[in-house]
């Protein structure tokens, strides 16, 4: 059992400045003001999707093989039978318990977990995490993901990544036998995993990081290079496993331990 457990708490926004008070319609007219604005971006953003359904695709091998709970499976039947599969490449800490493992992964990952709606589209969803199965499987039972978890054998990572890292988000389509990647992201393109981000966008304190454009006296506490994934030092997603008494030992550390900062997080927010 962690020797850290500490109290999963927030300090309250308390005393931070606020808004201008007003009647009802000068604030329903400043609303009415905005919308033209939301309206434009949300019909940006289907250009922007009717855009990625016009790529190219490129092909890759259908038997690249990674690793589940019954051992090694094809890249292919990950599909379960579906046309189409949505792959989360999870980083990973060897040998690190569950405290040090990949804070931003963890923020995507946690907030997948209901796959119906993706299913009835014909479209399959897998976590593949880098390193073993045997420790990072460890890491999905201690976060009770739901999701199917897979992970990437040495000799895949290449065919697979392809000179990128670990943190993507990438779409494939299977057409037969023959298996195809058709679009992937990384970064803020990740935050679609997230409706926390997204509900935090609508409030008026915003996500509270720094980068964050906000009137004078807002509070913006978190930076933008991994500390905003986190409480009380470890990623906030685990403090509920940790208070229904879940061990967050892994595995032992070894030689090949690694600490180092997710590349993912080393710089301020970008477009995806």
């Amino acid at each position: 059992m962690t020797s850290q457990l500490t109290e999963f708490s927030v300090s309250p926004i308390g005393d931070a400045a606020k808004p201008e008070v007003v009647d009802r319609a000068a604030f329903q007219a400043e609303l009415d003001r905005l919308r033209p604005r939301e309206k434009a971006h949300t019909r940006e953003g289907d250009a922007i999707a009717a855009a990625r359904r016009r790529l190219p695709m490129v092909a890759v091998d259908p038997r690249t093989p990674l690793i589940g709970a019954g051992g090694a499976v094809p890249l292919i039947e990950l599909f379960a039978g579906r046309s189409q599969l949505i792959a989360y490449y999870h980083m990973w800490h060897h040998g690190r318990p569950a405290g040090e493992q990949c804070e931003g992964c963890t923020f995507s990952s946690s907030q997948v977990t209901e796959l119906a709606y993706l299913h009835s589209r014909d479209v399959s969803y897998a976590v593949l995490s880098e390193g073993s199965y045997e420790e990072s499987a460890r890491y999905r039972d201690f976060m009770a993901y739901p999701v199917p978890w897979y992970a990437v054998p040495p000799e895949s990572v290449q065919p697979l990544i392809a000179d990128r890292h670990f943190g993507i988000l990438a779409c494939y389509l299977r057409d037969g036998e023959q298996v195809y990647e058709t679009y992937w992201t990384t970064g803020r393109g990740n935050e679609a995993m997230a409706p926390s981000y997204g509900l935090l966008d609508r409030t008026v304190y915003g996500r509270q990081e720094h980068w964050e454009d906000s009137p004078q006296g807002w509070p913006q506490r978190w930076g933008s290079t991994g500390g905003q994934f986190q409480l009380n030092g470890r990623p906030a997603a685990q403090w509920p496993r940790l208070h229904a008494g879940h061990d967050d030992t892994l595995a032992p550390a070894t030689d090949e331990s690694s600490t180092d900062t997710c590349p993912l997080h080393g710089q301020p927010p970008a477009a995806p």
